[in-house]
């Protein structure tokens, strides 16, 4: 089957939000769900992978920022993952991001054994740690107040998301049932 890769456009706002709802299903980024598609206000690009009846197989949204072009976002629908996709749609971002002048391309993203190892494949280096700590009432009720010592009367936290420095990851895996390493990966154009 042939893939096309073309700008998205307003009218693929929710064929765009399925694609990635769907795609992060299997990963870390499992409950990153959004129900709209977030604007990007910065200088970038957007891009859309389809089969030939125009159904959106894959996304890819790309801001740059002095000379620093961002994945903010790039998914492939599960059903067609391992196609070659995701390459393809890195192959025009690298291009694009190079004609704008960009020198480095970079992702930010978790402990996903398949997504760190597409990254590796594509030449990116990873370099920069931090961690994500979820705490959650639903997964154990202490959690919430662990992560948060002081509280505004008459509130009870039920979940934080959180950012923790790495030399801290053996405590807070002993804390919170949800930490994971947060990875930046970049490449250089």
């Amino acid at each position: 089957m042939s893939y096309a890769i073309r700008a998205y456009t307003s009218a693929d706002e929710t064929p765009w939000l399925r694609c990635r709802v769907l795609a992060f299903l299997g990963t870390a980024y499992f409950d990153d769900v959004w129900q709209a598609k977030p604007r990007i206000d910065a200088p970038g690009f957007e891009l859309v992978a389809t089969e030939e009846n125009g159904t959106i197989v894959a996304i890819m949204d790309v801001t740059l920022e002095d000379g620093l072009a961002t994945i903010d976002t790039i998914a492939v629908h599960p059903d067609h993952q391992g196609r070659g996709i995701g390459s393809a749609l890195l192959t025009e971002a690298r291009a694009r991001t190079a004609a704008l002048g960009a020198t480095t391309l970079d992702a930010w993203t978790r402990d996903d054994p398949d997504t760190l190892g597409w990254y590796r494949k594509s030449g990116f280096a990873e370099s920069d740690h931090y961690l994500h700590v979820y705490a959650n009432y639903y997964t154990q009720a202490a959690e919430p107040d662990l992560a948060i010592a002081e509280r505004r009367p008459g509130l009870r936290p039920m979940m934080a998301f959180l950012h923790a420095n790495l030399r801290d990851e053996a405590v807070l895996r002993k804390q919170f049932a949800r930490v994971h390493i947060c990875r930046r990966f970049a490449l250089d154009l």
